[in-house]
């Protein structure tokens, strides 16, 4: 043991002694590990950072210690009586209407908030002037109080203490809001919100039989109330049936957190290839560095250094400097949530300080310490075995076999480690997994696109032109750059090429595709009693408009086959039919947008138990079969009823589509509204906008939903969604032009021999540098074939096969990908290059 350790001491020595050097032959090293640590730190620190704000500031953004959701319908009085013996209640009831100008000249979509004056529970409400909310919806004369968001005043074009109208009700804008403390908890809307009085909601006549409502329940718990579970536990004992939905301040945005997780996952997972990436950088960078320690290390062995000495002292440095580079990691992922709460306050609860998140920075740290040790050790293997013999002449390291076993043993184990860690870490571990083994499969691919490539260059014919023969020579000799070009650019181009797909074709169906298809206006909240004016009107504003109309009840899923489904296990894909109410119907006949695929549909005067059809592709989601049961809450009561067959359903066209749709006897009697679609594909804009006057003028209740307006909302968050991801990518690409420059680095030593001889022989430079140009040029060009092929293939299964959208190759993306690999490989490799090209014959060839 004394022996080993002073030979640990020794090692150690020797190292600090060579650092005096500096960092020379290090700064890829140094980048590669700072970037993909930072990324991991500062994606996970921003993370932790949102989520924890939304849990300790759960009452305020939940505005309540729990809240109870009734859709529909109110609290009855049974109901009523247990949530006021909790504490002090606050009700809400929201909904979607068209709020119009008292002149009909303009209208817009708003989602309509009204409270009562015990809003806020929790929390602070700040409004444009600042004046106590009370204050700002009291009624004046005939007129109500009203507060709105700054968007709908600017769609509108008014200005405060201008008249609006929702329903039959007339409101005065008495302010701007600036802070909802309870905004996140209600959930992403598509339209501005609206902020006025419970009363003036009363009176503008929109809640209505079947109406789309929210009434929302708001507790400020007493002191001596029981704990939220305990108070859950018994909402659902004493009123089984209720079918409300509960939430508590520990939950106060279940969903957001979910995606919040999600997206974080997807970003750590980004952050871990540039990681990975990077240590293909580190693995060619140590290379380097060993390479020009050559003759260091066999001088030490020549004085009697043991071999394991030898890579000790090397181990010593490469940790040194992977500490330095990970805490420049670490720094990153300190300042990051500090920086990123500029921009995300105006849309997530996160507070500009600088709290450290430990778990976030030690999981960047035992990633940044794996990926080292995993890329390094093989090169540190092939250093021990560098003869004394190279004191006396310039020889590389011999790569073409592996080290001895235990060098690959401990790479194998770390590189292990790093998938384990990966896996164990994610929030959904299944897509950890399958990242994984697509990375594997990419790093398998891109070796043998690279035998490829020298295959082809080896078999081609001879050229006439002598620089562009040795070119082709270049990439197939032993030695060549090319596994190390089309490794390190390959991956991250291809990445870069899969976002870009499919962000691309997001938009393009968006704005394109699914616009096209989709129809022109969906109408919301339809009375059976206007159904016939309603219908004529359509018919005199488009005579050649096809319209659709099915009538529309909202019901929350909540058993299957007699199972709570709270208490199963849900596929994630799945989930979100589970998660709130669903919009449901009941047919006579097959809806025609559908396609029977299992089972067979009920007789038109079908009268016997509650059948459903089911959507095929969620029904297979959530496990379900024919024969199966399911309970859904409609207005109160519990409807269970068995699934009878599945249909296809075709939701990218966007039309009124349901998950069930149910037998007619299911609903008999049950009061509900209608929905309605207009689909008129050569309807102009001032068409549309007609349409939209006469129908809100002539309905003030009906809602009416311009599909565009609905996907431009979608298409802006879709974007800013694509800014982090494309932020994320250009990590990963930044990464790859590191290793890349690493690579060539690495290499310059062979390519200065090879100079020297040639000029010896009578080359002169310009054909050195054609001959180098061509070489990067061809090897930037199979690159990005491979990418453009790789990333296409990757883009069309996530557009086409999760997210069910029509996928196409996009030029554009092609164009660029090609012109980024080019000018990537040509400008570092000849900048490389052009350094050796200076170099004095005499010296080198002293050294053959």
């Amino acid at each position: 043991m004394s022996g080993f350790m002073q030979r640990l001491r020794t090692a150690f020595r020797l190292a600090l002694r060579e650092m005096r050097g500096g960092l020379k032959g290090f700064y890829i090293f140094l980048a590669c590990i700072a970037l993909g640590t930072g990324a991991i730190a500062a994606v996970n620190s921003i993370s932790t950072a949102i989520t924890r704000s939304i849990a300790t500031q759960g009452q305020s953004l939940l505005g309540a210690d729990i809240r109870f959701e009734l859709n529909n319908r109110e609290a009855n009085q049974q109901e009523a009586d247990f949530l006021r013996a909790l504490g002090v209640v606050s009700t809400s009831t929201g909904l979607r209407s068209m709020a119009r100008l008292p002149d009909g000249s303009d209208q817009s979509l708003v989602e309509v908030k009204a409270v009562d004056t015990a809003y806020p529970l929790y929390g602070s409400f700040k409004a444009n002037p600042n004046k106590p909310l009370p204050e700002l919806l009291a009624k004046t004369g005939d007129s109500f109080g009203a507060v709105a968001a700054p968007l709908l005043l600017d769609r509108l074009r008014l200005k405060i203490g201008d008249t609006l109208l929702i329903g039959s009700a007339k409101l005065i804008i008495t302010g701007t809001i600036d802070t909802e403390p309870d905004a996140v908890s209600e959930g992403f809307g598509f339209a501005p919100r609206l902020i006025t009085s419970n009363a003036a909601l009363t009176s503008s006549g929109l809640i209505q039989t079947g109406s789309l409502v929210e009434h929302v329940y708001k507790i400020k718990l007493k002191p001596e109330a029981p704990p939220l579970k305990t108070i859950q536990d018994q909402a659902k004992t004493s009123f089984p049936d209720a079918g409300w939905s509960v939430r508590t301040s520990d939950r106060a945005a279940p969903n957001l957190t979910e995606n919040i997780n999600r997206f974080s996952q997807f970003l750590t997972l980004v952050g871990l290839t540039a990681l990975i990436v990077g240590g293909v950088g580190v693995a060619n960078a140590v290379r380097a560095f060993l390479d020009s320690k050559r003759s260091v290390i066999a001088t030490l062995k020549c004085l009697g250094a043991p071999a394991s000495v030898v890579v000790m002292v090397y181990l010593f440095q490469i940790i040194m400097i992977a500490s330095v580079g990970i805490a420049l990691g670490l720094v990153i992922g300190i300042v990051s949530p500090w920086i990123a709460s500029s921009y995300l306050a105006q849309f997530l609860p996160i507070e500009a300080d600088m709290t450290i998140y430990p778990r976030a920075l030690v999981l960047a740290l035992v990633f940044g310490i794996l990926t080292t040790l995993a890329f390094a050790v093989m090169p540190l293997g092939h250093a021990r075995e560098v003869p004394a013999t190279a004191l006396f002449r310039e020889q590389g390291f011999e790569t073409r076999r592996l080290p001895s076993w235990p060098y690959v043993l401990v790479a194998a184990l770390a590189i292990l480690a790093l998938g384990g860690l990966a896996i164990f870490t994610a929030y959904d571990r299944r897509l950890a997994l399958f990242f994984l083994i697509a990375m594997a499969a990419s790093f398998v691919v891109l070796r043998l696109v690279a035998y490829g490539v020298a295959a082809l260059a080896r078999r081609a014919p001879r050229l006439p032109s002598p620089a562009l023969r040795l070119a082709v020579g270049n990439i197939h000799r032993p030695g060549a750059l090319t596994p190390s070009v089309i490794l390190s650019l390959g991956l991250g181009l291809a990445l870069l090429v899969t976002l870009a797909m499919i962000d691309g074709n997001l938009r393009r169906n968006l704005t394109g595709t699914l616009s096209e298809k989709a129809p022109n206006f969906f109408f919301v909240d339809i009375q059976r009693s206007q159904l016939d004016e309603f219908r004529t009107i359509l018919k005199t504003q488009a005579p050649q408009g096809k319209i659709t109309e099915v009538p529309m009840l909202r019901g929350r899923i909540i058993a299957f086959n007699g199972q709570d489904v709270a208490k199963m296990n849900v596929p994630p894909e799945g989930r979100w039919v589970l998660r709130g109410d669903r919009g449901i119907t009941y047919e006579t006949e097959l809806p025609k947008n559908s396609t029977l695929v299992e089972g067979t549909w009920w007789a038109p005067d079908y009268k016997g138990e509650p059948l459903v059809s089911f959507s095929a592709q969620e029904a297979k989601e959530l496990g379900l079969k024919l024969g199966d049961s399911v309970t859904v809450n409609v207005l109160g009561r519990s409807i269970t009823a068995k699934i009878a067959n599945f249909r296809k359903v075709d939701w990218q066209s966007l039309s009124i589509n349901f998950v069930m749709v149910f037998s007619p006897n299911t609903f008999a009697g049950a009061p509900h509204a209608w929905i309605a679609t207009l689909t008129e594909p050569n309807a102009s804009l001032a068409q549309e906008a007609d349409i939209l006057r006469t129908v809100t003028k002539a309905f003030p209740t009906i809602t009416s939903v311009r599909v565009k307006d609905a996907l431009d909302v979608v298409n802006d968050l879709v974007g800013q969604l694509a800014t982090a991801i494309r932020a994320a990518a250009a990590i990963a690409l930044i990464s790859s032009v590191l290793v890349l420059s690493g690579a060539l680095a690495a290499g310059n030593r062979g390519r200065t021999h090879d100079a020297v001889i040639l000029k010896t022989l009578g080359a002169t430079r310009s054909m050195l540098i054609r001959a180098f140009t061509y070489e990067y040029l061809l090897l930037g060009l199979a690159t990005a074939i491979f990418a453009l092929l790789a990333g296409s293939v990757a883009g069309w299964y996530v557009v086409s096969q999760i997210m069910k959208l029509p996928a196409s190759f996009l030029p554009s993306v092609a164009v660029i990908t090609v012109a980024v690999a080019l000018v990537t490989t040509i400008g570092i490799g000849l900048i490389g290059t052009w350094r050796v090209l200076g170099q004095k014959a005499a010296p080198v060839l002293r050294e053959l």
